[in-house]
Order: C-alpha cells, then structure tokens, then sequence
C-alpha cells in the first residue's frame, strides 16, 4: 500500500516521495499576485523582510496579515504560500465536497519522518482511510472512560512534582512540565507505555528528538531553495536528521515487540493497529504504518495539548476576574478538598472551565493551519468576500493555508478580538456565529482524529492543577512563543502555593 526505499546511512523507513523528490516548491497560483507584507526583497521575498524575524512565520503572518485582506500571500526564496484569513473564504474551503486536505510544504517534508500517518498523509492514500475507520473507535465515549483514570493518574504525579516545588519556594518552568505530563498520558494510554517522564528535569530524548525533526520539517524546503546551495545543504541535513531520528524508530520497534512479547490484545489504540483486521479478509495494518500512526499519535497526543494548556495557564495568570470564576466553578463541582480528582461524570459539568480552554485555542491554536485544496478546477469568494470581482479561480495544483490565528480574530465575528472572554463560546453565542469560524482542530474528515481526547485531558489537567495551586507568574515575564509547526511558549515560570 505504500512504498519506501531504505537509507544506508540510517537504516530506517524513508517515504518514497521525499527520497526520489525534491523538496515542495510552493502551493501553486503560478502567474496570479496577492497583497503581501511591507518589505519585499528580491531574492528573500517576505521571509526576512526587515523588522520580522524569520524563526516566527506564524507571528509574522498574524502581526502583518490583518492590513492585509481575506486573502494574501507571503514569498519565501521563489516559494509563494496564499493564506486565507476571512471566515466566508474559510467556509468555502472547509466543505469536503469541492475540497480536500492539501499537504504543506512542511507538512510534506514531515513525511521524512512519519511517512503516510494519519496528518501527513494524502486523502487518497489507501493507510489514511484504512487507518482513520480503525481508530475512530477509539477515541469513542467508551474509550474515553478508560483514558480518564490514566489522566488522573498522570496528572497526580505531576502534582507530587510541583508539591515538592512549593515546599522549596522553587518556581517551575511550566511548559516543559507540562510536556512531559501530556506525552506521559498518551503513552499510557494508547500504547501502554511510560516515559518514566516525572523522575528528572531532563527532557526525554523523544521529546528533543522530534522536536528537531519537526524544526528540520519547518526549515526543509526554504533550505533547498537557496540559490547554488540548497540540494547539497537539504541533502546533507537529511542524512544527519535520519541519523538522529533512529533514536525514535528504535523507540516504536521496542513499543511493538513488548506488546508482542507478552501477548497483550487490549483494545487501545496499538491493539486495534495490531490485531483488528482492516478488511473482510483479514488484512492487519502494515507494520510500518503501524509505527507511522504510534509516532503521529504520539506527537499529536502531547505536543499541541501542552501548548494549549501553557497558553491556558498564562492567561489565567494574567486574568484575575477569569481564574476567579474557575475557582469558584471547581469548589461548586468538586467541593472543597484541593486533591480530589475530577470523575468522568464531573468532567463535562466544568462548563466554564471548557470555555477557558475554547477561549485559549481561538487565540492560540497550537496547530495555527491547514491546507486545501479544490477536487477540481472551481472558484472562491464568488460574492465578493475573496476582495476581486468574480472571485478567485482555484485549480487542484493550487493550495491555500487557512490561517486560523486570523480567522480566529476576525472582527466581523469575533468583537475585540485580543481579549481573552472565555464567555464567547456560552451556547447563545456558539449557535450565532458562522460554522466555520472556529476550527482549532482542522476540518472534516481530516480533523484531529484525538481532539475530544485532548478536551478531556486538558480539562482534567487544569481542574486539578487550579484546584490544588495557586500560581504566581514572574512578574516581568511577556509571552514568548517558540514556532516548530506547533506553538508553545517558552520561558514562562510560576511559583506555586498550596491551597
């Protein structure tokens, strides 16, 4: 169902696209102009245009984009990236029945590494489809039961951590805490697997790992566009980023040959990859899409919930009146003991605690876009939201971003867009707004396969981190926000208080 070539250098699975091709060269639009960021150089486009710092696209693209329009275009050394911020424009893209998932640049050259799982791969790859109806069941509300305790589990041992913390007047860095809580939790419970993360300050060498392979993703194709240079230099950094990945693929092949060892069929996410048929024939994932979905999980099982929950946190510093409410919710729905953990049941009664969590993912969706892109030749913003008459014409070799930082900060929709109101998503509002103004998850059927999953966890998390702690920020702290295909934050302490 999928072919690969095998590296000398490293001895692990390399996508066929990416071992034969050049890195992606852009999204298309050959011939057409968008409005685009002030600063344009001849040779660097918009990447490094004065006063922008080309680590930070994402930030760029949110500060520039709003002089922008619906619908605009950066340029990156001859590569020309077409975002669409405007909620009527989004919609069009978002209807699966004119358009389909589109691969990034980035998203494409991630393939180096996680092949053809369930986010990096093509629509019409047959291990998408046969993959995404085995795992479905798992992330069902019976599925969810089992993962809440693991949750709970989890979280108390980082409680025990930061208790140990407070003791000391020692403050903690919250987001890589935090990292090691979520990466912790969907080991458990999807593979049963432990990271043995609460033991040492030291990030786990998964962790640091993907971290550079999703830095090497973001970075692939600009490197291979540099004038004279660019093959050579995208050549040589693969090998080396293979080279380090092993670490992670020898990681995935142990995964696999435990279970096997103790002959252990649970019905997680591993053991429906390994034993439920995905056919009436018999047929079981291939192997090596089996370690291409543990390693997309994984990644999307922890990287993007930690950031939502240290933007979460951050706000709730910084918000008096909001954490306030939150307090007074848990005290009403847990009572008054500061260790008493959330039931399944309490969960879904944190209503305003949700909202905070909705409220953090409008403005900062830790997975800031995606891509689309038409099933065949039509036309966008026929009613004029595109800004051109007649609207934009779109063939399947163009691509457009959906760049949800601005779609989540549309005015139109979305009133004083900066300020944090978990209130916006109260079921009145909810119901009046476009329904597809809000998309922190991706878009139908290549949405975030995990995303009630990591509702759940972050819920769970910040109930009982909020119910046991009050947090004290540095005081001179101001939000910094590191871009690896994710954002998180960095850099952002707090001291911790028992309550």
């Amino acid at each position: 169902m999928s072919v690969v070539t095998r590296s000398r250098a490293t001895s692990v699975d390399v996508p066929d696209t990416l071992a034969t091709h050049p890195p992606n060269r852009g999204m298309g639009w050959a011939g057409r102009t968008f409005p685009h960021p002030p600063g344009r150089r001849r040779w660097w486009g918009d990447a490094f245009a004065k006063g922008t710092d080309p680590t930070t696209p994402t930030q760029n693209m949110l500060a520039a984009g709003r002089r922008l329009g619906p619908v605009f275009e950066m340029l990156a050394l001859g590569r020309k990236f077409v975002f669409v911020a405007g909620v009527d424009l989004a919609g069009e893209l978002c209807d699966d029945t004119r358009f389909t998932k589109a691969l990034a640049p980035a998203v494409q050259d991630l393939r180096l590494f996680v092949g053809d799982g369930l986010f990096t791969a093509r629509s019409d790859e047959p291990n998408w489809r046969l993959a995404h109806e085995l795992l479905v069941p798992a992330f069902a509300k019976p599925a969810m039961r089992r993962y809440h305790d693991v949750m709970v589990e989890a979280t108390d041992e980082l409680i025990g951590v930061w208790d140990e913390a407070a003791s000391s007047g020692r403050t903690v860095d919250v987001s890589p805490w935090l990292t090691k809580l979520t990466l912790e939790t969907i080991g458990r419970s999807a593979f049963s697997h432990t990271f043995a993360s609460f033991g040492t300050e030291e990030v786990d060498p998964f962790v640091r790992t993907f971290v550079a392979d999703m830095s090497h993703a973001a970075g692939r194709s600009t490197t291979a566009s540099l004038p004279l240079v660019g093959r050579h230099l995208v050549r040589r950094k693969d090998r080396r980023a293979l080279a380090r990945h092993r670490h992670i693929d020898d990681l995935l092949r142990r995964i696999v040959a435990d279970r096997e060892a103790k002959g252990d069929e649970s019905d997680d996410l591993l053991g429906r990859m390994m034993h439920v048929p995905v056919d009436d024939s018999g047929t079981l994932l291939e192997a090596q899409n089996v370690r291409h979905q543990i390693l997309t999980m994984l990644v999307a099982g922890h990287e993007t919930t930690s950031g939502a929950l240290s933007f979460a946190l951050y706000h709730l510093t910084r918000e008096p009146q909001v954490l306030a409410r939150v307090r007074a919710e848990l005290d009403e729905v847990l009572g008054s003991d500061p260790l008493v953990s959330p039931t399944f049941e309490q969960v879904p009664k944190l209503r305003y605690l949700r909202r905070v969590v909705d409220e953090t993912l409008r403005l900062w969706p830790t997975a800031p876009g995606f891509a689309r892109t038409p099933r065949g030749t039509t036309t966008i913003g026929a009613d004029g939201s595109a800004g051109v008459p007649g609207g934009l014409r779109m063939t399947p070799q163009d691509s457009a971003l959906v760049f949800i930082p601005l779609l989540h900060r549309d005015p139109d929709v979305w009133p004083d867009p900066d300020r944090f109101d978990p209130d916006r998503f109260l079921p009145q509002h909810n119901r009046a707004r476009p329904a597809h103004a809000y998309k922190p998850f991706g878009t139908g059927e290549r949405a975030c396969i995990g995303r009630q999953f990591a509702l759940h966890e972050a819920v769970i998390v910040l109930a009982k981190l909020l119910h046991r702690f009050d947090l004290t920020p540095e005081p001179d702290y101001e939000l910094t926000i590191t871009e690896r295909l994710t954002l998180m934050p960095v850099g952002f302490r707090v001291g911790l208080t028992r309550r």
